[in-house]
């Protein structure tokens, strides 16, 4: 991405004409002009309750029908496999409560995800007397999830395995098609938590064959909601959350319950158009992976200059597998002092802590309550920034590692 098609994008989000760095991105990105302008909309000409006969309420609701449209094919869907929540978190927790296995029957629940994708399957295994496997990698050294490692915790009587597309502390993509197939070979379902893989690259949910997949749409420049997938097979196994006199054909019915905001959900659709400019979500998305691998080397090139920097989940740091997400802890620096160190130096925002990982920082990383630093970057951030940020963290790193020596 040249200089000009940088400004391009950067004029798109109106957030970024501050004086702040954001590289807290993965917690949230900032928000594409045309869904404000959509939702301003939205709440001063169609704010009324959907389904009536009168004009306005026909408008409101043919713009809220297109959000599933719109999400559906991004994800390459159809319209009665997605709903719309208000959180991943939320949409899971509801997924749980329409999910009945026997007891005995077997889970296995990945440790290093976001606790939205482990905290509502730790629940469904006491409430249904479930077995409850934990998915757990290797060790530190090489903290991310491998599909052989799955076939060890398979059984006949496995039912479901959930895991994460992308670590939102690793950052590292995992094979999610072999994954499900491993699952699928002994008849479990399968549910992905992308989250953390959604704004940097495209999602297929028919080539990677998961039964469930969601993600928030504001962490994809887009307002704060969230959809969840689940496949027309993988339905048949879902009982309802909706009301008995509603039908219960689409997920929506079973799942929905009128979580999904219309202002929110209807401006979904400015977020599809802007990364699929051309109906097809490749022609954006290379361009975005090429720009973020350039950031994510240009840190990740810097961090390894000190040997007192840790960095977590790098694999075989191949653009294949790596997105811009990058944490990492430095010898002689708390977490949370390096960052508080770096804000007070600069306007760039990063982070430290566990960011809801908290069974992969704490008992995979073996690392205390400031758990890593993280930097997590997006296709609107410049080369630039990260220059700075690493001249930044440079000099800061560089101090340490003297006193050490002295």
């Amino acid at each position: 991405m040249d200089s000009t098609q940088s400004e391009q994008v950067r004029s798109r989000f109106p957030a970024l004409k501050q004086d702040q760095v954001y590289l807290d991105n993965a917690g949230g990105s900032q928000t594409l002009d045309s869904v404000i302008t959509s939702i301003i909309d939205y709440l001063t000409n169609n704010n009324v309750q959907l389904g009536a006969s009168y004009h306005v309420s026909q408008t409101s609701t043919s713009r809220f029908g297109k959000a599933f449209e719109a999400g559906a094919r991004y994800i390459n869907a159809h319209q009665d496999e997605v709903v719309f929540g208000s959180s991943t978190t939320q949409l899971f927790r509801n997924l749980s409560y329409v999910l009945n296995f026997e007891p005995g029957d077997e889970i296995i629940v990945s440790m290093i995800d976001h606790e939205a994708n482990i905290a509502p399957w730790v629940a469904l295994a006491k409430r249904q007397e479930l077995v409850l496997k934990w998915w757990k990698p290797s060790g530190s050294e090489d903290p991310n999830l491998y599909a052989g490692s799955l076939y060890d915790l398979l059984s006949h009587r496995t039912k479901l395995v959930t895991c994460t597309h992308a670590s939102n502390i690793l950052g590292y993509v995992h094979d999610i098609k072999n994954i499900t197939a491993a699952a699928h070979s002994v008849g479990a379902l399968v549910c992905v938590d992308g989250v953390a893989y959604a704004p940097h690259r495209p999602i297929d949910v028919k080539d990677l064959g998961v039964d469930f997949y969601a993600f928030s749409w504001y962490k994809v420049f887009g307002p704060h909601i969230a959809m969840l997938y689940g496949s027309w097979r993988a339905q048949q196994h879902l009982g309802s959350l909706g009301h008995f006199f509603n039908p219960q054909t689409s997920l929506d019915n079973k799942l929905g319950m009128s979580g999904a905001s219309y202002e929110l959900a209807q401006a979904v659709p400015e977020v599809v158009d802007y990364l699929t400019p051309s109906g097809g979500a490749e022609s954006r998305f290379k361009d975005i992976a090429q720009h973020e691998w350039e950031l994510h080397s240009t840190l990740v090139k810097t961090l390894q200059e000190f040997q007192n920097v840790t960095i977590y989940g790098l694999g075989d740091n191949s653009p294949a597998t790596r997105l811009a997400t990058v944490s990492f802890t430095v010898e002689g620096w708390n977490s949370k002092a390096l960052v508080l160190a770096v804000e007070a130096e600069s306007n760039y925002g990063i982070r430290w802590g566990s960011f809801y990982s908290e069974r992969l920082v704490r008992d995979i990383l073996g690392l205390g309550p400031e758990g890593v630093v993280r930097v997590s970057m997006v296709h609107y951030n410049s080369v630039e920034e990260i220059q700075g940020l690493c001249s930044l963290l440079g000099k800061l790193i560089g101090q340490s590692s003297a006193q050490k020596v002295q």
